[in-house]
């Protein structure tokens, strides 16, 4: 299940996982990561995962197919916060190899550090 999240944050998309994510809640993800594009904005982002049950098949290939065409350069700022240590482990290591975006993990006893590293530079 995918819940978007009402930020009060200009330009941040934000929502909560839980469980798996449909094809359908995907491609609505991805339309509100098209229309910041079609403005010429970067697309900041604020991830919750309260539990993570995978994607189905045609959500991936979809997903995928999103970032070859439109690339990582669209992105700015990505905050993903977790229950599950190892979620922001992962993406504190994976911001490593993806050096032009600004992506940190927390977790959800710093959700408040996340929306301040959100609206940092807005």
């Amino acid at each position: 299940m995918l819940e978007f999240l009402d930020m009060n944050i200009p330009g941040v998309v934000g929502y909560r996982l839980e469980g798996k994510i449909s094809t359908r809640e995907m491609n609505q993800v991805l339309d509100r990561f098209r229309e910041i594009i079609d403005r010429g904005e970067k697309i900041h982002l604020y991830q919750e995962v309260t539990s993570l049950g995978g994607l189905e098949l045609e959500a991936l290939v979809d997903k995928l197919r999103f970032f070859l065409d439109a690339g990582l350069s669209n992105f700015g700022r990505v905050a993903v916060v977790a229950e599950k240590k190892w979620i922001p482990r992962l993406v504190d290591f994976e911001s490593k190899f993806v050096r032009h975006i600004d992506m940190r993990g927390f977790s959800m006893d710093e959700k408040e550090d996340a929306l301040a590293f959100l609206r940092k530079g807005v």
